[in-house]
């Protein structure tokens, strides 16, 4: 392992390159990473880098995101098989008769969609922002939001927006948990708080101490004095930080229905790994390509993101 990042450090200054990693990817992933984080961010530093060649350690849509942000330079996924379940749950021309179907209502789609979905939307949201970017409308705009519908119904009883039409998508994740093992853990550890991400079903939200985006979860278990236990209701990959971060609390992953252990896993990003990214960077293959015409489409709904959080002091 240590050779093959060794390896990784060398091609990524011979191709002067960025690797930007999320929260679900394996510990060893994250660690040679210039950079961890979710959604959000991740598409801050892909819009923001200096380096030519962006190495996204991470899922499809996230590449697709980096490469709409920064056209010009070279994004490279370790795994082109490392997809999304929840951007699989929404095609582009399912989604556009969707729209047709309903006009007059304003688009806002989770970031977790492809370059397609994200060209005919008209504000792109991630976990963190999603609750403000609604907010950000006037009170009786309609809206159409997409896919997830956890997520979206999180929203909708957050904000009280009732005129919210809600595409029927999920994570196969976060539909996994279980609201019963869930609920013996926290017999097994009284003290332990349950932290969620709003892509889960309502039940397990409603058990939950702290709903919020993976970067809401990390920074929440880091910064809470009122206990040292926690049960961490999303992908596991981010305990990685969390036990960094929080050498003397204890974490928990929260089990899936059919299965005895907390080994809930995204399939997709747990494709990621130290030898593929170092093979991508040393053929720098293979590569995110991106139509124009949907590239920019799909940049105009990210950027309006952007602005809008950057006004709400989100970023």
């Amino acid at each position: 392992m240590m050779a093959l990042k060794e390896k990784i450090e060398a091609l990524k200054r011979e191709r002067n390159a960025v690797i930007l990693a999320h929260y679900y990817t394996e510990g060893d992933v994250q660690d040679v990473a210039d950079f961890v984080g979710d959604s959000l961010a991740l598409s801050q530093k892909a819009a923001t880098t200096d380096a030519e060649v962006i190495l996204f350690a991470g899922v499809h849509f996230m590449g697709e995101t980096a490469k709409i942000l920064s056209p010009r330079k070279t994004v490279l996924m370790p795994d082109m098989e490392a997809g999304c379940s929840l951007a699989d749950s929404c095609r582009a021309e399912d989604f556009a008769a969707f729209i047709a179907a309903h006009p007059g209502r304003t688009v806002i789609s989770y970031v977790n969609t492809t370059a397609e979905v994200k060209a005919l939307t008209d504000i792109v949201c991630t976990s963190s922002n999603a609750v403000q970017i609604v907010q950000s409308l006037p009170e009786n705009e309609p809206v159409i939001f997409g896919p997830d519908r956890n997520l979206g119904n999180y929203i909708k009883n957050i904000t009280g927006r009732q005129n919210m039409l809600i595409w029927d998508g999920a994570c196969h994740v976060h539909e996994e948990f279980s609201l019963e093992k869930i609920l013996e853990l926290k017999k097994e550890y009284p003290a332990a708080k349950v932290l969620t991400h709003p892509e889960c079903k309502r039940p397990i939200v409603l058990v939950s101490d702290y709903v919020g985006s993976t970067a809401g979860l990390l920074k929440f278990a880091v910064e809470d004095t009122s206990t040292d236990t926690y049960i961490v209701v999303t992908e596991p990959g981010v305990l990685h930080q969390m036990k960094k971060a929080a050498p003397g609390k204890t974490f928990i992953p929260a089990p899936p229905m059919d299965s005895t252990c907390g080994c809930n896993n995204c399939s997709f990003m747990k494709l990621v790994t130290l030898r593929k990214m170092a093979d991508a960077l040393e053929r720098m293959q293979p590569e995110i390509v991106i139509p124009e015409t949907t590239r920019a489409a799909a940049e105009k709904s990210i950027r309006r993101m952007l602005e809008i959080s950057k006004r709400m002091g989100l970023i």
